[in-house]
């Protein structure tokens, strides 16, 4: 099993609207022993980070349907919850690092989960 240098317990929240997409991201990070909570949209995402204190990471896709994208989405947490560490994925997109709002991490579809699980412990540092 992978251990992830969070300290534990980290709740991270997925962003996905691809269902099956989400669910491997969910048992993957499960596995890892985060707490997941999922949104199928940028929008789903900002109700229930509204509503919780105890998100750690975000983990978007960035192309969505909805009002924001998941660089939207991103620059909008990073600027109310400085806290938040940022990971965004894609298929279609490959942004470069300075594209990337506060010093988030860019993992590409198809991911493994030794990818993510760096991309969360280098987010937030330059």
């Amino acid at each position: 099993m992978l251990v992830p240098r969070i300290p534990l317990p980290s709740v991270v929240l997925i962003v996905e609207d691809e269902h099956l997409v989400r669910l491997m991201a969910v048992d993957m990070l499960e596995d890892a022993g985060f707490t997941i909570v999922e949104a199928a949209s940028a929008d789903e995402a900002w109700v229930i980070l509204e509503g919780r204190s105890d998100i750690g990471v975000l983990f978007t896709d960035i192309e969505m349907p909805g009002s924001m994208n998941g660089f939207a989405l991103a620059s909008r947490v990073a600027e109310r919850w400085p806290h938040i560490r940022l990971v965004l994925t894609s298929g279609r997109c490959h942004p470069a690092p300075r594209d990337v709002p506060d010093h988030g991490k860019f993992v590409p579809k198809p991911y493994l989960a030794d990818q993510v699980l760096s991309a969360f412990n280098r987010a937030g540092s330059i």
